[in-house]
C-alpha cells in the first residue's frame, strides 16, 4: 500500500514538474515564446486504449482517438503540423521553450518507416543533428501534455498547433 501511494505521488509531482517547466515560456517572435502553451484544450483520450501498437517497430503508424484516425509516432504520440512553419523550407520555425513543449518527431534514418501514411514522407535536420520528420514538407511534433498513446490534448493550441490525419491534412476540432 506504501509503495503504490509512493508511486502515485511520485507520478502527481513530476506531471506538476513538466507542467510547469512547459508553462515557463518567454514571448518571442522567433517561435520560441508563447505557442508553447498558453491554454490547452480539453483532454481527450484516445478510444483505442494502446495506439502505441498501431505504430510499434515504425517511425511514424496510424491511430484511432477522438479526432478519427490520426497519425502518431513510434511511441503511439499524437503527431502535430505548427501552422508557422514554411512548407518545403527545410527548417522548423518551433525553437527554445516551443520546441520543448513540442518537440520535433526524430527518426535515425533517411527514409522513415511509415505504416498506414499516404503523406510524403521526408526529414529535415535539426539544429542538433538530428532528422526531424516531415509530412508534406512540413516538419511534425509531439506535445508535451500529452501523457498517453492518444491524447490529442494539443489539437488547436494558440490556433497553430494542429493534429495530422494519415493523408498530411490538418484534423478538425469537430
Amino acid at each position: 500500500m506504501r509503495r503504490t501511494r509512493s508511486a502515485f505521488i511520485v507520478s502527481v509531482v513530476s506531471a506538476l514538474g513538466a507542467l510547469a517547466l512547459v508553462g515557463c515560456s518567454s514571448g518571442s517572435d522567433s517561435g520560441s515564446g508563447d505557442e508553447a502553451v498558453t491554454s490547452s484544450p480539453t483532454s481527450e483520450e484516445s478510444e483505442t486504449p494502446s495506439a502505441a501498437a498501431a505504430a510499434m517497430g515504425t517511425d511514424l503508424g496510424t491511430a484511432e482517438t477522438s479526432l478519427g484516425t490520426i497519425v502518431v509516432d513510434g511511441k503511439g504520440m499524437t503527431a502535430y503540423y505548427f501552422l508557422k512553419d514554411t512548407k518545403d523550407s527545410g527548417t522548423s520555425a518551433c525553437a527554445d521553450q516551443c520546441a520543448a513543449a513540442w518537440p520535433a518527431i526524430t527518426t535515425e534514418s533517411d527514409t522513415p518507416d511509415v505504416g498506414g501514411v499516404t503523406a510524403e514522407v521526408g526529414t529535415i535536420p535539426t539544429a542538433d543533428g538530428r532528422k526531424q520528420i516531415t509530412l508534406d514538407g512540413r516538419p511534425i511534433y509531439t506535445y508535451a501534455q500529452d501523457m498517453a498513446p492518444g491524447d490529442v490534448n494539443g489539437q488547436g493550441v494558440n490556433d497553430v498547433w494542429y493534429v495530422i490525419a494519415p493523408d498530411g491534412s490538418e484534423m478538425d476540432n469537430d
